[in-house]
C-alpha cells in the first residue's frame, strides 16, 4: 500500500500514558492507518530518528476568536506543536452579534483580553451574525490548526437583552431565548459554554461583563442544554482571589456540574508567595467536586506580565482601578494617577490578600519614552522608591506621569517560585492550560506552554515522565471537551502529530515584540525550540522553523 505520509524511525509516545516505543507511523487520507514497522512507500517520508513522535497538543484555553480572521496559521501556537485549539473561553467572544453591537463586542475583548481596539476594528471580518454562522465562516476561511469553539455567554445575553445584559439578570422569557440560542450553538458543534465570575472582567463602559449578571436560574437553564444533549463542557473564570476557592465559588461550581452533568473546568490554581497554601487548601476543599468532573486549570509557566499603564489589566482585580478603565483617554487616566485619593485607596486595597500584594521588588521598569528616564530601565519600583524616599504606590504613579503614561513595566506575577509548580502540574485532577493564546498580546505570550513544559519540567527538572507530560497535553484536554479521534496516536484517529527533538525541546526564555497585527499593532511572541514538524490532518504545516502555508485545519464539532 502506498501511503500519503510515513514517519519513520521515531520514538512514539502515543498520548495514552503508555511507555515510549520505537515505531513508524503511516498516514493516508488524513488519518493514521498503521503504527509499527512499515516497509511500503509513501508520497512523503519523514525521518524521525532520535526524535519523539507524539499526538499534536490540544490547547484547551485560547482566545483566538478574532485572530482567526487575519491569521489562519494561528501563530504562535502552530509553531509549538499545537494542532487543535479551543476558543471562546472566559465568557467573552464575538458571536452571536448583531451589526449594531459590534463595537460593544470589540470593547469587551479590549477590556477583558487586552486586544487593542484598532487591531480588532481593522482585522475582524464580521461575515456572520449567529454562532453557527461564525463557525461556518471559520470553516470557509480555512486554517492551519483545528478550531474548537465553546459558546461564550456574554454575547448570547447581549444578543437577547441588549445593553440591559450589562445591568441585570435575564427574565424568564429572555432566559428561554438565550437557552434556545445556546442549544442551537451546541447542536451546530460548540463544545459547551463559558462564563466568568472574576472582578477584573469588565467589559463595555467598564461595567461587569454581561455574563457576570447571570442568575442561578439562568445557569440552571443553560446547563440543561448540555444535560439534554449529553455533550460539551463548561469553562468558567472563577476565582475572585487567585487560587482561593470561596464558599460562594464552591457553590457555583456545584451548581454547574450538578445541573449539566458534564465536566467543568475553572480558572485557576497558580502558586502565590503571599499565600503559599492557597492551591493546596483549594484542592482539598474542592475534592468532592473534583471527583464529579471538575478540573481546575494550572500552568507550567511562571506568569510574567508586561504592564502598560494605558491598559493595566494586571491591576484590574483591585476595585479602585476601575477608574482607570472607565475613561481611557490619556487625560482622564493621568488625572486618576495624580489623585491622592486613588493612591490612598490603592494602598488600602493592597493590605488585603491579593495575587499582587505590593511586593514592588517584583515590578521592573521595562521601557520608557522620556530620554531623561532611561536610567530607570531594568530597575525595580522598590529600588527607585528607596532612592526617591517614596513608597511603591507613589513611585509607580509618579513614574507613569513622568513618562506621559507611555512607560512599560514587567511584573513577576504568579508561579514564580519554581519548587511549588511540580505539585500543581503533576496532580491528575488538574488541567494544564491557561495559554490565553490570542489574548493580552501586548503584555505577554504564554502560547508556548506545551514546549516549555517538555523542556523545563520533563528534560531539565525531570519532575514527570515524558509519557505523563504528553498525556496531559493531548488526551486529557481532548477527553474533557469530548474532542473525538484526536489526542492519541491510534489507528483510525486523525493524523494530528508533533515531531520533536527531546534533547532541545522548549521555548525561548523571553517573549519578543513583533508588529504584525492588523494596522501594525504590537504583540509579544515566543518561538519554539526543538519542534521539527507540526502535522495537522496528515499535512505538514510547520517544518524546521517555518510555516509551510498548508491549511488543513478543520472546524471541530461536538
Amino acid at each position: 500500500m502506498a501511503y500519503d505520509l510515513v514517519i519513520k524511525n521515531g520514538t512514539v509516545v502515543d498520548g495514552t500514558g503508555s511507555p515510549p516505543r520505537r515505531a513508524d507511523v503511516a498516514v493516508a487520507n488524513g488519518k493514521i492507518v498503521e503504527i509499527g514497522k512499515i516497509t511500503d512507500g509513501a508520497k512523503q517520508v519523514i525521518d524521525a530518528a532520535d526524535q519523539i513522535v507524539a499526538p499534536g497538543f490540544v490547547d484547551p484555553h485560547t482566545h483566538y476568536d478574532a485572530q482567526i480572521c487575519w491569521d489562519p496559521a494561528i501563530t504562535p501556537s502552530s509553531w509549538h506543536g499545537v494542532t487543535s485549539v479551543v476558543m471562546g473561553n472566559c465568557g467573552v467572544g464575538i458571536a452571536p452579534c448583531r451589526p449594531a453591537s459590534r463595537e460593544i463586542a470589540m470593547h469587551d475583548l479590549v477590556s477583558v483580553e487586552g486586544i487593542p481596539f484598532d487591531v480588532l476594528n481593522k482585522g475582524i471580518t464580521w461575515d456572520w451574525e449567529s454562532f453557527p454562522e461564525y463557525m461556518d465562516a471559520a470553516a470557509r476561511r480555512g486554517s492551519a490548526l483545528n478550531l474548537g469553539f465553546i459558546a461564550p455567554l456574554t454575547p448570547f445575553r447581549h444578543y437577547v437583552m441588549g445593553t440591559d445584559s450589562l445591568e441585570r439578570a435575564a427574565t424568564q422569557a429572555e432566559t428561554t431565548e438565550i437557552k434556545r440560542l445556546l442549544a442551537e450553538a451546541v447542536n451546530a458543534g460548540a463544545f459547551g459554554f463559558s462564563t466568568t465570575n472574576m472582578n477584573q472582567h469588565l467589559g463595555y463602559g467598564a461595567k461587569p461583563l454581561a455574563c457576570r449578571n447571570a442568575s442561578a436560574d439562568e445557569f440552571k437553564a443553560y446547563c440543561s442544554v448540555l444535560k439534554q444533549t449529553g455533550k460539551g463542557a463548561i469553562e468558567i473564570a472563577l476565582n475572585k482571589q487567585v487560587s482561593v476557592l470561596s464558599d460562594d465559588e464552591y457553590d457555583l461550581l456545584d451548581l454547574l456540574v450538578t445541573e449539566s452533568g458534564r465536566p467543568v473546568t475553572y480558572l485557576a490554581l497558580l502558586y502565590r508567595d503571599d499565600m503559599p497554601n492557597a492551591c493546596r487548601d483549594s484542592l482539598r476543599k474542592a475534592e468532592p467536586l473534583l471527583q464529579r468532573g471538575v478540573l481546575p486549570q494550572v500552568s507550567p509557566l511562571p506568569l510574567t506580565r508586561e504592564v502598560g499603564m494605558r491598559n493595566p489589566f494586571s491591576f484590574g482585580s483591585f476595585p479602585c482601578w476601575a477608574r482607570v478603565f472607565a475613561d481611557k483617554s490619556k487625560e482622564a487616566q493621568a488625572a486618576v494617577y495624580r489623585d491622592p485619593a486613588f493612591r490612598n485607596q490603592f494602598r488600602e486595597e493592597l493590605k488585603r490578600p491579593m495575587a499582587f500584594g505590593g511586593d514592588w521588588s517584583r515590578m521592573f521598569v521595562l521601557e520608557v519614552q522620556n530620554p531623561a528616564m532611561k536610567r530607570y530601565e531594568g530597575r525595580t519600583v522598590a529600588d527607585i522608591g528607596r532612592e526617591r524616599g517614596k513608597d511603591g504606590v507613589d513611585t509607580l504613579c509618579d513614574l507613569t506621569l513622568e513618562d506621559d503614561l507611555d512607560i512599560m513595566f514587567t511584573l513577576l506575577f504568579l508561579n514564580v517560585t519554581e519548587s511549588a509548580v511540580p505539585e500543581l502540574i503533576n496532580n491528575p485532577r488538574t488541567l494544564i492550560g491557561l495559554s490565553d493564546g490570542g489574548a493580552h498580546v501586548d503584555m505577554t505570550c504564554d502560547a508556548g506552554y506545551a514546549t516549555y513544559m517538555l523542556g523545563k519540567w520533563v528534560r531539565e527538572r525531570q519532575v514527570m515522565t515524558l509519557e505523563q507530560a504528553i498525556h496531559r497535553l493531548t488526551a486529557q484536554p481532548a477527553d474533557m471537551f469530548g474532542i473525538k479521534g484526536r489526542g492519541r496516536l491510534k489507528v483510525g484517529n486523525h493524523a494530528d502529530i508533533v515531531v520533536f527533538d527531546p534533547k532541545t525541546i522548549g521555548s525561548t526564555d523571553k517573549a519578543t515584540r513583533q508588529f504584525d497585527l492588523p494596522g501594525g499593532g504590537k504583540r509579544m511572541i515566543v518561538q519554539s525550540e526543538g519542534v521539527t514538524r507540526t502535522i495537522v490532518n496528515g499535512q505538514v504545516i510547520y517544518a524546521d522553523g517555518a510555516l509551510t502555508g498548508a491549511m488543513p485545519g478543520q472546524v471541530l464539532r461536538s
